[in-house]
């Protein structure tokens, strides 16, 4: 494995983050001699990649959150006495990833200057000879086999409902404008539904974690090329940043590869299936859509996945006749988790804190316009009697 990250040629700033670690001993893998060989014990490997957004600090702050609360959750929760079960370890995984988008959440609402932050995040957990995909945003998961890439994650973007819903080709998604908006990220609000998915593993497949700043310019049939050709995973890596960067680099680069080999594998047969699937679980994304009798609304208000001016000043993000408010306020379809928390009291909470701080803002306006109302209604009045 090796994992790699670069601010690109646009940038001034890397908002990007990746973490690799051994979920048997909780410690992080280190990249700084090369490319690293690890056997998978009993509780598995942990790969992520996030892509923050917000502006500069803030940005940076919450994508390196993400793997900082996901890793620690999994620390304290999937323990050595934990149950060693496919849904156990998803459930876990489910777990974290919701609990490190409240953590991220409330951090933004207790520090004004970070209102706003957030971060995709796409998390892979191996157990045994299995992968199960955490998907919050655009970040990707390709699984490499025979040649092919096949991508393992749903970008929860416009563009993706769009194609879904027979609106756009794959192909006009890909050069839209808005092709960045996005429609879930960890942090903008206080409760996210988490898309899980798993994957069967064959010997010699290979994962590759990336963030929009590689998919967005090297398409899937170049990272699988690339993939299949070069037996170095460090210059495999390389290679695909530079290609982004060749292309322009217009955002940061992130890339975590997995080449997958071993007796505890078999090699891949005909009847594999590569690709989306979802893992039926409650509190996830496919669940909830299950549930529901109606497609949901679209959100009413998406995101840029990546908000940061070029020159690293955070801005607001109008989408092409999408209305957007200001980054602070992302609001998305979610239901409550098997928490036993109350999704309509947080909210309505949250829109209460808004609407005061609002209150306050305009009250210094409101004060001045009331007094010559006042006096306006005094001198018709007047002019009225004495007429």
């Amino acid at each position: 494995m090796f994992a790699l990250t670069d601010v690109g040629r646009s940038r001034e700033h890397n908002e990007d983050t990746f973490l690799v670690a051994d979920l048997e001993s909780g410690a992080t893998v280190e990249f700084d001699q090369g490319h690293q060989e690890i056997g998978a014990d009993a509780h598995g490997l942990l790969f992520l990649v996030a892509d923050g957004m917000g502006g500069a600090a803030s940005g940076e702050l919450a994508s390196s959150m993400a793997g900082e609360l996901v890793l620690e959750g999994l620390r304290k929760r999937w323990t050595p006495n934990a149950k060693l079960s496919a849904e156990s370890f998803a459930e876990s995984l489910r777990d974290v990833t919701v609990a490190a988008n409240a953590r991220i959440h409330q951090h933004a609402r207790d520090y004004p200057e970070h209102r706003g932050m957030g971060t995709t995040a796409t998390i892979a957990g191996l157990l045994g000879d299995r992968l199960y995909l955490v998907q919050v945003g655009d970040s990707r998961a390709y699984l490499v086999r025979d040649g092919k890439a096949q991508q393992l994650t749903k970008d929860q973007s416009l563009m993706q409902r769009l194609v879904e819903a027979g609106e756009l080709t794959p192909e006009e998604a890909e050069v839209s404008d808005r092709r960045n908006i996005i429609l879930q990220a960890l942090g903008p609000e206080a409760h996210v539904t988490v898309d899980l998915t798993h994957q069967q593993l064959r010997k010699g497949d290979t994962l590759i974690l990336c963030s929009d700043g590689l998919s967005g310019m090297v398409k899937a049939e170049e990272i699988a090329s690339l993939t299949a050709t070069e037996p170095d995973v460090r210059m495999m890596c390389r290679k695909l940043v530079d290609r982004a960067n060749a292309r322009g680099g217009p955002d940061n680069i992130t890339v975590v590869a997995v080449r997958f080999d071993g007796e505890g594998l078999t090699p891949c047969n005909t009847a594999d299936t590569v690709g989306y699937t979802a893992f039926p679980l409650a509190g996830t994304l496919f669940e909830q859509m299950k549930e529901m009798t109606v497609i949901p609304r679209a959100p009413r208000t998406p995101i840029k996945s990546d908000p940061t001016a070029q020159n690293g000043i955070r801005r607001s993000t109008p989408a092409d006749g999408v209305p957007v408010t200001e980054p602070d306020h992302l609001f998305v379809e979610k239901r409550m988790t098997e928490t036993g928390d109350d999704p309509a009291a947080d909210r309505a909470s949250d829109e209460a804190a808004d609407a005061e701080e609002r209150r306050r803002a305009v009250q210094p306006v409101f004060l001045p316009l009331a007094a010559v109302a006042i006096a306006a209604a005094v001198w018709t009045a007047f002019r009225f009697l004495r007429g």
